[in-house]
């Protein structure tokens, strides 16, 4: 009896760990065919790569299922190689956005997906935020993602040496660049040889100190205000007083050159954008930057361009995946984590107040406290038309600086371009 009793609980204990395992089987089979989802991010930004599969990374931690691949197009060809892959079929699950115009018509053509459901999205940004992203019909087409801002990198040591302040309008900001070429130093780095630079990263941030900021170009958009008034041939005049104080062969250097006089510091200051804090991080002097200065008795501004947006794929064949990644960059936690992973100079634009490790770029963030700030000038309204405002802002800078026009002519060209196509908003 006794070893029958052992022999039956011997079998028990085989057919209980048969089951044991069998059921174990059964889970791990069906774990296995849980298949994990693959998203493909389309981006302009090819030199984020690295950032950007961390900040990735950091996602599928919180959601194992799910993994995105960041894969960029060369910059200069990201609008026609996205639109090619949505057209057939191959574009991105999620992918940056242009602001305004160019965004919005991929929306129009039914490329990009309304993400009005996105959860955050209207709790966690302003309506000023969301509306670089919005069509005309009241519809968000992408999430805001990041911003950059504009402003003069300037050289401390030089400032030191000379004993010269901050600027704190643009009549001492011309008579800092004055001192500076006494001394036998570059004043302005910048250059014409990459024609967008001068449009982008001098004009358009010059121009709001000029115009009267976001109010001033809402007066121009709506025709209070004509595109050649006093102001607008202000700030075509602006242009021109930098001339003097550019490097020698200005017309020829690139946008590249420009940064290099600065980075080894044979310029005193540079007018350019956040997203070149990253490269002076091991210059062998002190800088800083400043705020472009308005003309006396005129409220400071500065350019804080709403620069990409992220948008979902009305194809993807995952939206709930596409959408929850979404939800996520909404969310105070997801913004967080972004600033930590994103390019120097590059900020999310979540209402919440989010560390930023860097000290340059909190300085030029700390830049928009008590000024007044609006988006590229340009971009809003400005740029589907033919003549683009932005080619009209351009050329007639160029042919200023060149003394091929006058500040006025460049202004008057402005208007007459613009009134071939565009229409004065109501």
């Amino acid at each position: 009896m006794k070893k029958r009793f052992l022999a039956v609980i011997a079998l028990g204990l085989v057919l209980g760990s048969t089951g044991l395992f069998a059921a174990g089987g059964a889970d791990a089979g069906k774990a296995a065919s849980v298949e994990k989802v693959a998203l493909v991010m389309g981006s302009w930004r090819a030199d984020d790569v690295e950032q950007m599969k961390g900040l990735l990374a950091e996602y599928s931690k919180s959601h194992p299922a799910v993994s995105i691949d960041f894969k960029p197009t060369n910059p200069p060809d990201y609008n026609a190689t996205l639109r090619l892959q949505l057209a057939s079929g191959s574009g991105p699950d999620l992918m940056y956005a242009r602001s305004y115009a160019t965004g919005a018509q991929l929306f129009a053509d039914g490329y990009f997906a309304d993400v009005s459901s996105v959860a955050g999205l209207k709790e966690n940004f302003s309506e000023g935020t969301r509306a670089p992203w919005t069509a005309a019909n009241g519809k968000p087409f992408a999430v805001p993602f990041v911003a950059v801002s504009h402003g003069v990198y300037y050289n401390m040591d030089i400032f030191s040496k000379l004993g010269l302040s901050v600027p704190a309008t643009w009549e001492e900001f011309l008579g800092v660049c004055a001192k500076v070429k006494a001394a036998g130093i570059i004043p302005v780095a910048n250059s014409l040889g990459d024609e967008w630079d001068i449009a982008e990263v001098v004009f358009m941030s010059i121009a709001p100190n000029f115009i009267g900021g976001r109010e001033g170009r809402l007066a121009y958009e709506s025709g209070k205000k004509a595109w050649n008034d006093a102001d607008m041939a202000g700030a075509f005049q602006a242009m021109k007083d930098l001339v003097p104080f550019l490097p020698d062969g200005f017309q020829a250097l690139t946008y590249n050159d420009s940064n290099a006089l600065f980075a080894t510091g044979k310029a005193a200051m540079y007018f350019d954008g956040s997203w070149t804090l990253g490269t002076f991080k091991d210059v062998p002097f002190k800088w800083s930057v400043f705020a472009p200065p308005p003309k006396a008795g005129k409220k400071a501004q500065v350019c804080f361009h709403a620069d990409a947006g992220l948008a979902m794929n009305a194809a993807t064949k995952h939206p709930k995946e596409a959408a929850e990644f979404l939800a996520w960059i909404c969310s105070k936690e997801g913004a967080a984590i972004a600033a930590k992973y994103l390019p120097t100079g590059f900020y999310p634009m979540i209402d919440a107040p989010i560390a930023i490790a860097d000290p340059h770029a909190n300085e030029m963030l700390a830049l928009n406290k008590g000024r007044g700030l609006d988006v590229r000038l340009a971009w809003p309204r400005l740029m589907d038309g033919d003549p683009s405002g932005y080619n009209l802002i351009m050329y007639g800078s160029i042919q200023v600086m060149k003394g091929i026009k006058t500040p006025q002519q460049a202004a008057d060209e402005m208007a007459a371009g613009l009134a071939k196509w565009y229409k004065p908003s109501m």
